[in-house]
């Protein structure tokens, strides 16, 4: 189990970058739980790791922008396959290429569903300085923290703002 608080910084990217050839790549399969008036009730993952082993999670997020609060359990594979056709049209699937830099984990997650492609970086406290790395910086169209739009749950039910899909 994890719960507390999440930290994290969100780019909009023109596309994937070159990345270092150290860095770990794993394909992820979202979809999320919603309440009966629409809203977000938990999220639902499938990661495949690179060495192919999978892992089944189920999360739940509190909150917007910067610093929110969540918590996430591990589940079986039978929970999960229980549970994944109450997402049925709130899904999303990436690839998820990760990439250590400066101490921090950066993620570039590459959609499937529509060419989007943005930058994560999760921090330990709000305050903290980082620098973004060099090889990623170039391909920085604009932060989107604060943007919901950019939020996955709202990706898996709306998909990407028209003006940013690159391509």
């Amino acid at each position: 189990m994890k719960a507390g608080l999440e930290i994290e910084r969100v780019w909009l990217l023109r596309g994937l970058p070159p990345l270092p050839s150290s860095h770990d790549i794993w394909k992820i399969d979202q979809g999320y739980l919603a309440g009966a008036d629409g809203s977000a009730m938990g999220r639902l993952r499938r990661t495949v790791l690179l060495d192919g082993r999978e892992q089944f999670h189920i999360n739940h997020k509190r909150g917007a922008g910067l610093v929110r609060q969540e918590s996430e359990y591990e589940i079986s594979l039978k929970a999960f396959q229980i549970i994944w056709p109450n997402t049925a049209g709130r899904r999303v699937t990436k690839k998820r290429h990760r990439v250590a830099a400066d101490g921090l984990v950066w993620e570039i997650d590459e959609f499937s569903d529509f060419p989007l492609v943005l930058a994560e970086v999760e921090l330990p406290c709000a305050q903290h300085a980082y620098a973004i790395p060099p090889w990623l910086s170039p391909w920085i169209v604009r932060e989107v923290t604060e943007d919901s739009r950019y939020r996955n749950f709202n990706l898996a039910t709306c998909g990407p703002p028209d003006s940013t899909i690159t391509g």
